[in-house]
């Protein structure tokens, strides 16, 4: 943590750690609606995703490309069919570190970063309203820089007036937390809630973690 007189921020990525991951079974019902094998499906779904996380391709933008990859027709109705399902299938959230998000604001400010498209962070708001007390969100879709991107990082600092150095930022994923370790924030790879509140507790008490807190694997 900086020596500035800036107040510590907790910066959460949101699926995988507040949110829960992909809906089981949500890409093999999407296949079905393109008449696909969902192997292909989920390669085209995930090979194409990063310039729609990123919003520089709009929702019907992003399915036609993916249906064309499939060799699929493009239609109005199936792309909304899509679009819908994939939106649901990101919708669960976990209510324990829901909770403690919101519990921890009274030692610190609390953001969230995550790579979601614009529609879906509508959609995601709509539905959880608490996030709306949280000191700041940073949607990937809404800010046109998606994780591991330094820009995504470097937006959250100048949005919050903070240093790197007044972040502990937490993600499931070891990539996003080595680039907002090059960017000078902490970082923490998130791999349950008891050594996550562990890390935090000693990270707001002491303004470090000790390296085995911050360790991960390569896998």
């Amino acid at each position: 943590m900086s020596t500035s007189a800036s107040q510590p921020i907790v910066l959460f990525d949101l699926f995988g750690v507040i949110a829960l991951p992909q809906r089981p079974g949500a890409l093999a019902q999407m296949a079905a609606y393109c008449d696909v094998p969902e192997a292909a499906f989920t390669k085209a779904y995930w090979d194409l995703r990063q310039p729609y996380d990123a919003g520089r391709q709009s929702a019907p933008e992003y399915w036609t490309a993916v249906l064309r990859l499939l060799s699929r027709p493009v239609d109005p109705g199936t792309i909304e069919k899509l679009r819908l399902a994939d939106i649901d299938s990101w919708s669960r959230v976990d209510r324990r570190m829901v909770a403690f998000t919101q519990s921890l604001r009274s030692r610190a400010k609390v953001a969230v970063l995550s790579n979601i498209p614009a529609d879906h962070a509508d959609a995601f708001l709509a539905a959880q309203p608490w996030m709306r007390n949280l000191d700041y969100l940073a949607f990937s879709g809404k800010i046109k820089a998606a994780k591991p991107d330094p820009a995504a990082f470097q937006h959250c600092s100048t949005a919050l007036h903070a240093a790197p150095a007044d972040f502990l930022f937490v993600d499931d994923r070891a990539e996003n937390v080595c680039a907002a370790q090059a960017n000078g924030m902490v970082g923490h790879v998130f791999t349950g809630f008891g050594n996550l509140v562990s890390v935090i507790n000693a990270w707001l008490a002491t303004g470090a973690l000790e390296p085995t807190q911050t360790s991960y694997s390569s896998a």
